[in-house]
């Protein structure tokens, strides 16, 4: 299939493109992707076939490329097979998984793989598996067919009542033994009853045995064929998934190939793995020698029913299946450097502190204690300041984009004893938030939806009402402020990522936190602040019943 490529429009053809590649993980959109992902959106208007499809969402990229620099290296090359005009900076579209049933359409770059192609392999093995599970069901009992069983039946009560008989010949037997007229003969003939009425129960029960072994040996023969059926079609699939993980083989930019079992080192890799639109998009480039420039992923239609997606906001790559096939497909680039990994350079601010205990105002952009990639936390730059405390330290945490206030136990009795208040919902935490658009001033309640992790795209969460953990906060409208809604968050409990899910989840508020890179639009920084925290303590030396720290969002140099 040709490679579409289609040309930006004038109004941004002297917009410089970046110097360096997009990050993919962590991005705002440059204003080329942005002017290209509005001619995609215009095109998909077009397709009035596709509304409903569209309309329950769908997740569509872009990729800008520069079509006169020279060939990359290796395998790229340049394609004869072009639809549109080669001239000046241009850019290719994508869709992840399929569109109205298909995998490739002229508009969009093709697959990675395409494994709905007629005569794929992929195809004709997954029609045998498919005839094997016919197989199975046809051969599997009916839900009413258990003949065995009902015989079991039979045999169980037709041998409780003969067992009931002998205790009753058992009884009578042992009355006549007790009548002092009863001669040797008697006692003999008892005997011979007895025995007789044993070995005709053994023959009773053979009889029954022999009748089901019978009945039962056609089924025998149909659950030894389904299971050799199930280790067939287990064998098969298995064999076919690694042959779908082998053909799907990526490029990079020095023309390097890597296939889906190399990149996850042999580990299996998660269902859909390949079939989003960057990796698409940097396979179709780098296979027709096109220069990559900038990249962005975006949302069209309704957000899905537990995941957050907002019409015409732009995402990240997601974690689970794209960042090992990425990591690989951006080597030869020259890439953005991870934002989140820019040494955040405001101090830690001390607001309260005692023998015992301290509040600090942890800046937006600082984890709360040490990651993977070296970046300063609270919990090493509180060590440095109390060189002297006993204590964990850090009682509770704060998202690395959230900034505000944290509590700091300077000794292990004073850690223990947070925790417990913590656990008692004896400390209160109140957030202010800055929303992406108004709302009405005052308006105030309750929002209610369980949470857990996506375990396809950490660190992002997902409303799941069967298996998430309950989560509630209570929100107020304090104020419009320039377009935005300002409001009070206080969390009744604590789940991850609890305050923006609420905030941005068409079941909560609908309305994202400004800034908020994962559930609404990337911004310069997560606008999201610990504003107070309230102890509810009678014990000195914090004077009285309550102890409360307060600290503005808009008082931080962020």
């Amino acid at each position: 299939m040709a490679i579409a490529i289609h040309p930006l429009p004038h109004s941004v053809q002297t917009v410089q493109p970046p110097e360096l590649f997009t990050y993919p993980f962590c991005y705002e959109p440059h204003p080329l992707c942005m002017a290209a992902a509005d001619e995609v959106r215009r095109y998909l208007v077009q397709r009035s076939e596709w509304r409903e499809e569209l309309q329950r969402g769908k997740m569509f990229g872009v990729l800008v490329v520069d079509p006169t620099k020279p060939p990359l290296k290796g395998e790229a090359l340049r394609s004869s097979s072009f639809k549109g005009e080669l001239e000046g900076v241009s850019f290719l579209a994508a869709f992840s998984g399929t569109l109205d049933g298909k995998t490739q359409h002229e508009y969009f770059v093709p697959p990675v793989f395409d494994l709905m192609s007629p005569g794929c392999y992929f195809q004709e093995e997954e029609a045998v598996i498919s005839a094997i599970n016919r197989q199975i069901t046809s051969l599997s009992p009916l839900a009413g067919e258990s003949e065995g069983v009902s015989l079991r039946a039979k045999m169980e009560r037709e041998l409780v009542e003969y067992r009931e008989q002998m205790r009753r010949s058992k009884a009578e037997r042992d009355a006549i033994r007790q009548s002092s007229s009863l001669g040797e003969d008697g006692r003999g003939l008892l005997i011979r009853q007895s025995q007789f009425e044993k070995a005709e129960y053994r023959r009773l029960k053979q009889a029954w045995e022999q009748r089901i072994a019978a009945d039962e040996a056609p089924q025998r023969a149909r659950r030894e064929q389904i299971e050799h059926l199930q280790r067939e079609r287990h064998r098969r699939s298995i064999a076919l998934q690694q042959w779908l993980f082998r053909q799907f083989s990526f490029l990079n930019a020095k023309g390097e190939r890597k296939n889906l079992t190399e990149l996850f080192h042999g580990a299996v890799p998660p269902s859909g793995a390949g079939e989003c639109c960057a990796p698409r998009l940097l396979q179709a480039a780098y296979l027709a020698g096109l220069r990559p420039l900038c990249m962005a992923e975006f949302w069209v239609g309704d957000s899905p029913r537990d995941e957050l997606r907002q019409e015409g906001h732009f995402y990240p790559a997601c974690n689970s299946r794209c960042k090992p096939i990425l990591a690989h497909m951006l080597q030869g680039l020259q890439v953005e450097e991870n934002p989140l990994l820019n040494t955040n350079s405001q101090p830690l601010e001390i607001l309260f502190q005692d023998t015992e205990m301290a509040v600090v105002s942890k800046p937006a952009g600082m984890l709360s204690v040490p990651g993977k990639d070296g970046q300063p936390s609270v919990q090493e730059l509180v060590r440095e300041m109390f060189p002297e405390a006993t204590g964990p330290l850090i009682v509770h945490r704060l998202d690395m984009d959230t900034s505000g206030l944290m509590l700091i136990a300077l000794t292990e009795e004073k850690y223990h004893e947070l925790q417990t208040l913590f656990l008692q919902r004896r400390i209160h935490k109140v957030y202010h938030a800055l929303l992406e658009r108004e709302m009405p001033v005052g308006q105030e309640g309750d929002i209610s939806l369980p949470l857990r992790p996506d375990f396809d795209d950490r660190p992002r969460q997902m409303v799941d009402t069967e298996h998430g953990k309950q989560a509630q906060t209570h929100y107020r409208v304090l104020e419009n402020r320039d377009g935005h809604a300002f409001v009070e968050l206080r969390p009744i409990t604590g789940r991850t990522h609890q305050l923006r899910v609420h905030c941005a989840h068409p079941l909560g508020l609908g309305n994202p936190i400004v800034g908020d890179r994962l559930y609404g639009t990337p911004a310069a920084r997560l606008m999201l602040h610990a504003y107070s925290i309230t102890i509810e303590t009678p014990q000195p030396p914090l004077g009285g019943a309550m102890f409360n720290v307060q600290s503005s969002m808009f008082n931080d140099k962020a």
